[in-house]
């Protein structure tokens, strides 16, 4: 009986704790979508001045962002 009521707390426990990281993978995301608005923002304007190297350079570190 303890080893069920010892397996039950430790169940209730565990998934709350998994609960408290949904707030910190959200800022994760919310981090990484604001570099890479800024690095396509820069890879445009790379662009519009012709510099295309640096643009696909720009635009590719932004998508590798959401490979990692």
């Amino acid at each position: 009986m303890q080893k069920i009521i010892l397996t039950l707390c430790l169940v209730l426990f565990v998934s709350s704790a998994y609960a408290g990281s949904c707030p910190m993978l959200a800022k994760n995301i919310e981090d990484k979508i604001k570099k890479a608005q800024e690095l396509k923002d820069q890879g445009m304007d790379a662009h519009k001045a012709g510099d295309h190297a640096k643009s696909e350079n720009l635009l590719n570190e932004a998508l590798a962002l959401f490979k990692s």
